[in-house]
């Protein structure tokens, strides 16, 4: 069973160590700024920068911070974007991240007003894109030049789950 919870500056130490490289870097945060080797300020300096952003930890039976995501509230309020989406080496592959997502995709259309959330995947993730997929959301527009990694252009395909196609997910048994 995964919890949500607020990301608490002591969460950045371990969300660091889960950031292996340059690559892992980029491909977890996107064009957001951060440079590598990712340090503790640069978080705290990042979530400081927009209290429109909610930062969750995803967090296994016993409190053990397993994965983080962002969620915001794009205006005028019906739509929400999920970002840096990250889980834990140890637990990858054992449905921790669907888990997660579930989780983040109920707190998202938990608002009344939002009708959709998006995101954007580097198409080289083709993992989390899959998930995505199986998840509900559909592929959009592929930006052929989003992100330019040593020397190399990384394309990017915005996914959008409308409301109208979202199946919460429900435990065994209800």
């Amino acid at each position: 069973m995964i919890e949500l919870r607020a990301f608490e500056p002591a969460d950045a130490e371990e969300l660091i160590a889960w950031v292996t490289g340059p690559e892992a870097l980029v491909t977890w945060s996107g064009n957001s700024g951060f440079t590598w080797p990712l340090r503790a300020e640069q978080l705290a300096a990042f979530h400081a920068s927009d209290p429109s952003r909610r930062a969750l930890m995803a967090v296994a039976a016993g409190g053990a911070p397993v994965g983080h995501f962002m969620l915001r509230t794009e205006p005028p309020g019906r739509s929400v974007r999920l970002g840096m989406v990250l889980v834990s080496p140890e637990v990858r592959g054992r449905g921790v991240g669907r888990a997660m997502l579930e989780a983040a995709l109920g707190a998202a259309f938990a608002e009344p007003a939002v009708q959709e959330v998006n995101l954007g995947v580097y198409t080289r993730n083709e993992g989390a894109a899959r998930l995505y997929e199986r998840l509900g959301f559909r592929r959009g527009h592929t930006e052929p030049r989003a992100t330019r990694v040593g020397g190399e252009w990384w394309p990017s395909t915005t996914m959008t789950l409308p409301r109208a196609t979202w199946r919460p997910h429900r435990p065994a048994g209800r």
